[in-house]
């Protein structure tokens, strides 16, 4: 009896091991990523989008156990602001050396290393971040199916070397700090 449970046991090992696992590709066109960026003090705040260069959702059946995206950073935009002008100014300051350096770091990455399916079709998904060439963890939920997936990513912009403007960084900014962290709201629509 012994026996035969440990030959069931070696079946099962080795059918869960040959299991396939499915890369789905993300419809770059289909998909937005919309940050907010928000002032420390103040109530004010910036929002745009920005574009997925490429991307992968990894799937055992219907179950998601990974993914990799590339965001294509020259690709930042504002929405918020109206005035053509300012939006201009705006968008150059951030895609500046003082923000995201987008000349010299033209794409961020995002790995996912684990997700912990919590309920339904809901995740806890744990990544590593890379902006401006420095990778640090982040933490965030995600509704995740093989057709979407949607996420509210928050990020410390500061383990990035994105110091402008940070109280961490530099001292008497009163009004004129701006938050760490910065929020990203993803969605992805599936190939």
């Amino acid at each position: 009896m012994f026996k035969n449970l440990l030959v069931m046991s070696a079946l099962l090992t080795s059918v869960s091991a040959f299991a396939k696992v499915e890369k789905v590709n993300v419809d770059t066109t289909g998909s937005k990523v919309i940050y907010t960026g928000m002032k420390a003090i103040v109530d004010s705040k910036h929002t745009g989008e920005v574009k997925l260069k490429d991307g992968f959702l990894s799937f055992d059946g219907n179950t998601f156990k990974g993914g990799e995206f590339t965001i294509d950073m020259a690709t930042i935009s504002n929405t918020d602001l109206t005035d053509a002008e300012y939006n201009k100014k705006f968008v150059g300051h951030i895609t500046g050396e003082d923000f995201f350096d987008v000349k010299k770091f033209p794409t961020s990455k995002i790995v996912i290393k684990s997700a912990t399916k919590d309920k339904g079709d809901n995740y806890t998904v744990v990544a590593d971040l890379t902006i401006k060439g420095k990778t640090a963890p982040v933490t965030f939920p995600a509704v995740i199916t093989k057709k979407v997936a949607t996420a509210s990513i928050t990020v410390d912009r500061t383990a990035h070397d994105v110091k402008y403007g940070s109280g961490k960084f530099f001292q008497g900014l009163g009004d004129k700090a701006i938050a760490d962290n910065m929020i990203f709201a993803v969605s992805l629509k599936i190939k």
